[in-house]
């Protein structure tokens, strides 16, 4: 629904761009709408991970330095990565891109919900237990990236979520991929998620399935028009 929603909004679908892309799973959603998708990641260790598509060309390069022709891109995507890029530089570089009435998406994902038994033990988890490691940064992935400047012309969004149907070893394997469970551990030498293991396995239930969701927080823009 959210790249079916922001191909609509495009000029046009020959050039997405999509920066941060990590191991690309916002750059295959892109695929499906338009003709050629460049995925950029600074880290190449990110892109090795990525998946392979015929539309999609995978690029080692930083935001703020895009090797990309001037005007000849229609939509511009950042996936839960906006927060670690220099916005003015980038910024920059997305004005230089983008073709006319070419729109740009950035979109953060708060804490997951699971049940409220669940939830309880998670949000613990995240402010108490790990939360003096996270970076900065995330205070911007807190206030669902309202704090960051935005100097396009915005466009209002609806409501997104992602969803997964997860066991009980899915959720504690990915709140182990959290930064600040690894600096956690790297700080502490030992495994944050000990603290909770046992708690959430009595909140989650014994070979239990359950739908885990997380509310997207979408900022989208186009250039603003010349006077």
């Amino acid at each position: 629904e959210l790249f079916d929603r922001l191909a609509a909004l495009a000029p046009a679908r020959r050039l997405a761009w999509d920066v941060g892309t990590g191991s690309g799973q916002a750059a295959v959603g892109l695929a499906r709408h338009f003709e050629r998708v460049v995925a950029s990641d600074a880290a190449e260790a990110q892109l090795r991970n990525a998946v392979p598509h015929e539309r999609i060309v995978y690029r080692v390069m930083p935001a703020e330095r895009a090797e990309l022709d001037d005007a000849t891109v229609d939509l511009v995507t950042v996936a839960q990565a906006l927060h670690w890029f220099d916005f003015a530089r980038f910024y920059e570089e997305v004005r230089r891109v983008l073709r006319p009435d070419g729109v740009i998406a950035a979109w953060t994902y708060g804490v997951n919900r699971v049940t409220p038994e669940v939830d309880v033990v998670v949000r613990c988890y995240y402010s108490e237990i790990v939360g003096p490691y996270w970076p900065s940064e995330r205070e911007h992935v807190e206030r669902q990236y309202r704090s960051i400047p935005f100097p396009f012309d915005e466009i209002a969004a609806p409501r997104f979520a992602m969803r997964m149907t997860w066991g009980f070893e899915d959720m504690l394997g990915y709140l182990g991929t959290w930064s600040a469970s690894k600096r956690y551990a790297e700080a502490r030498g030992e495994d944050p998620l000990a603290r909770i293991r046992e708690p959430l396995a009595r909140a989650w239930g014994e070979g239990r399935a359950r739908t885990v969701e997380w509310p997207l927080y979408l900022r989208v823009g186009r250039l603003p028009r010349a006077d």
